[in-house]
């Protein structure tokens, strides 16, 4: 695109307004559960399977990539957003109604299929309405909006369990769903050759499954996403462990933080390069790791939350930016899934292997925070290597 297709098509319009505030309130209606669920799950008589609660999340997130990347190219956008979002909607109504251990970690299972879909449909919407020398600007302001939910989430999905209850929780939950559903309904549609639907459409080929122009990202974004699954199983144990009342408090932190280097950082990446601003990012991400393990008092935690949330507000966007640059406009839709597919395995694995080495023993969190500060180690040599090997051959 030409330098006057930014004043044609500018960053800030209705269209991104609208697929941002879809996001934040699709973003909360989600992560307000995370911080109250390890606790729901123990009282059910299913503590042993804490690590369950984000694996199955991410198993059934990553398998529906290829499918929502496919539809997302070949259907459009707005359907593939829209059926994420639904998908929200439906698990916060029925998780009052399957009150056993076996069907709480099906709907955990079923409701994975939302962040399959959703955003991977709207990361190649934004791609499609600004130009591309404002990629990581806009995706930046995007997760700003995506982080934001995240941030309010959990804060408000805490005070809703400790002042009402858990079904009111889930609820609440379903109806920021389905306001994210509505504010889709009057969104215009950016795929310009979209075909009917037709069970052809659904046949995967090994092809379809992965963007191979994009594994690059996809590593990176694999090995820091480790760390996410290990702190979304951990932290509301060891929040309350250091005596912090409401869960959701490090969640907060760590998005605020997160939401006041988003918008400089994307535009960094414009400017200095993706590679540079995830190098300093994958930084700051194993230090607060480094942080949040040693900590001994609730102060102690919500700095390595404020860390976090650095180092992840420089890394996403970045990630995300880097990603959309490798990739060839036709295939969009399954080079986002590609990288959400990485994504999801890293907090899956993360998350799974947390659980299964934790088993309610507190003592065993600061291990476990210091194994993913190492992982994430292993991202950061990779970029340093790609860095490296850009110069050479420059």
């Amino acid at each position: 695109m030409t330098s006057s297709d930014t004043t044609v098509h500018p960053i800030y319009n209705i269209q991104f307004g609208l697929v941002c505030l879809s996001s934040l309130l699709f973003s909360a209606s989600f992560n307000m559960l995370i911080p109250e669920l390890p606790e729901y799950l123990s009282k059910m008589g299913g503590a042993e399977y804490k690590g369950l609660i984000i694996a199955l999340f991410t198993l059934t997130a990553g398998i529906s990539r290829p499918f929502s990347g496919r539809l997302t190219d070949t259907l459009g956008r707005v359907p593939v957003m829209a059926v994420g979002s639904i998908v929200c909607f439906v698990c916060g109504m029925l998780y009052p109604v399957l009150t056993t251990v076996s069907g709480f970690l099906f709907l955990r299972l079923i409701h994975g299929f939302s962040t399959g879909f959703k955003p991977t449909a709207t990361a190649a919407y934004v791609a499609d309405i600004i130009p591309r020398e404002r990629w990581g600007e806009a995706l930046g302001i995007h997760g700003l909006c995506f982080s934001t939910g995240m941030a309010i989430g959990p804060a408000i999905g805490s005070t809703i369990k400790i002042y009402s209850s858990m079904n009111m929780l889930f609820y609440a939950s379903s109806v920021f769903a389905l306001l994210s559903i509505l504010i889709l309904m009057n969104m215009k549609e950016t795929l310009k050759y979209k075909q009917r639907f037709s069970l052809h459409i659904l046949k995967i080929s090994r092809k379809d499954i992965i963007a191979v122009e994009v594994l690059p990202a996809a590593v990176v974004t694999f090995l820091s996403y480790m760390a996410y699954g290990v702190i979304l199983t951990l932290i509301p144990d060891w929040s309350q462990h250091l005596g912090i009342a409401n869960k959701g408090m490090f969640f907060m932190v760590f998005t605020i933080a997160s939401l006041l280097v988003r918008f400089v950082a994307g535009k960094a990446s414009d400017k200095y390069g993706r590679l540079k601003l995830i190098n300093v990012g994958l930084v700051f991400l194993i230090f607060s790791l480094v942080i949040t393990g040693f900590s001994t008092t609730a102060t102690g935690l919500l700095f390595g939350a404020f860390v976090y949330g650095i180092a992840t507000g420089i890394v996403s966007p970045a990630l995300n930016a880097w990603t959309v640059d490798m990739s060839f406009p036709e295939h969009r839709g399954k080079a986002m899934a590609t990288m959400y597919i990485a994504l999801e395995a890293g907090i899956g694995l993360g998350a799974l292997f947390s659980g299964w080495v934790y088993q309610d023993a507190i003592s065993k969190i600061p291990m476990l925070m210091y194994f993913s500060a190492g992982v994430t180690l292993l991202a950061l040599l990779y970029v340093w290597y790609r860095l490296k090997y850009k110069e050479a051959t420059l």
